[in-house]
């Protein structure tokens, strides 16, 4: 895949000083912004390949490896779909979204690891709970949860993403019992449970002195103004809604490759830098025509802005595994449903040559033979050293 004309490092590089030294950021921001600048530059070190039959020499700088960086998610996001392609089961799968509120993504704005921990535990619930009702599925249910930050406009959006095999084990574990083809759960049920959840756990944080407030919410602070903001919330519907069903295990790969691991912004969307702005491609998911790409360009401190917002609290985990896929009884119950539903693990699989497309699809590898000639191979020459602050590479954007 040829390297995108415009990269976020490009846009850091020529504003991000500025907008440093003009506001004061927390530790983890910084240190984010420092990674997508140097990414696969001479500053983060490398090596020298060259060809046994040309000559030709080629230099490949390190990657940053933050998670926050666009360009070094294609190698993490295909060690983890390779993961979880043992854990695939004969069902069919359905993709469930929790969204909070405006009024909640204010105080989530302040409070990330806090609230963003609820929403987790609270969609968890949701889903377990009303599967195990009788009256619905009346089965323990696995599934993992992907938290996203923002909208297409890079605004603050957070909501859970959930993928979810079509059905569960019994209460005795004697018998797999599968969902109705193209119907999981109900969502105004899960909605009404997800609300209640949430804003008990919310109230929990409050009484216990985990939430700041500042800014527009500042008078949150004062208890009674707190219950009074969160009352109209417990009266309108909460936005839970169900996608359309994957289908079986391929097409659950398929996406796990290009959703899970994504970033605030890809460089393929951003389309012009250059008197102080940056203009992006965004979808307007409110307009039902099909063909809903437009453009938006923003002040250059004001795209920073919103794409930091989402730089996510220290080892905070994005990713989480619940019920049968949770990691202590992941391996012994998905033996459990597969014996259940007769299907051995080789089965759900595409064949070899499927997964080495996949594979090279989502990390994007360079060919170990020589690109020019054809018929050499790049053999390591050198490794590059790493610059330490206050030594500076050479200029290699």
């Amino acid at each position: 895949m040829p390297r995108p004309a415009l990269e976020l490092a490009d846009i850091f590089r020529q504003y991000g000083e500025t907008y440093r030294r003009e506001h004061l950021l927390p530790r983890e921001l910084l240190r984010a912004m420092r990674a997508i600048e140097v990414c696969r530059t001479a500053a983060l070190g490398g090596h020298v390949d060259q060809c046994s039959q040309c000559d030709y020499q080629r230099i490949s700088y390190n990657s940053c490896r933050n998670r926050h960086c666009p360009k070094c998610q294609n190698s993490e996001r295909a060690k983890w779909v390779d993961n979880r392609k043992s854990e695939l089961l004969p069902v069919e799968y359905f993709h469930v979204v929790f969204t909070v509120p405006e009024q909640i993504a204010r105080i989530a704005f302040y409070n990330q690891e806090v609230v963003y921990g609820i929403l987790f535990r609270a969609a968890a619930e949701t889903l377990l709970t009303i599967a195990r009702d009788p009256n619905h599925l009346g089965a323990e249910i696995g599934f993992f949860a992907i938290l996203h930050t923002w909208g297409q406009n890079l605004l603050h959006h957070p909501h859970v993403h959930c993928v979810v095999p079509g059905g569960g084990l019994s209460p005795g574990y004697e018998r797999w019992i599968g969902c109705r083809p193209g119907f999981f759960l109900p969502v105004r049920v899960l909605s009404s449970l997800f609300r209640r959840l949430f804003l008990e756990a919310l109230n929990t944080a409050f009484a216990a002195g985990k939430l700041q407030f500042f800014g527009e919410i500042e008078e949150l602070q004062d208890p009674a103004k707190f219950i009074a903001y969160l009352a109209p919330l417990r009266k309108q519907p909460w936005v839970v809604y169900a996608k359309p069903p994957f289908g079986g295990p391929q097409q659950v790969l398929e996406y796990l490759g290009r959703y899970t691991h994504r970033v605030a912004i890809s460089n393929q969307r951003l389309l012009a830098m250059d008197n102080a702005e940056v203009t992006f491609q965004w979808k307007d998911y409110r307009q039902k025509e099909k063909h809903n790409s437009r453009s938006l360009t923003l002040p250059a401190d004001e795209f920073l802005r919103r794409f930091l917002i989402h730089i996510l609290p220290p080892r905070f985990q994005r990713i989480r595994h619940f019920g049968f896929l949770a990691n202590r009884y992941r391996k012994e119950k998905l033996a459990l449903c597969r014996k259940l539903l007769t299907a051995p693990a080789s089965q759900l699989l595409p064949d070899a040559a499927q997964c080495l497309l996949l594979l090279a699809a989502l990390t994007d590898q360079t060919p170990i033979r020589c690109p020019v000639c054809g018929v050499g191979h790049m053999i390591h020459l050198e490794t590059l050293p790493v610059f330490r602050w206050p030594a500076k590479p050479p200029d290699t954007s």
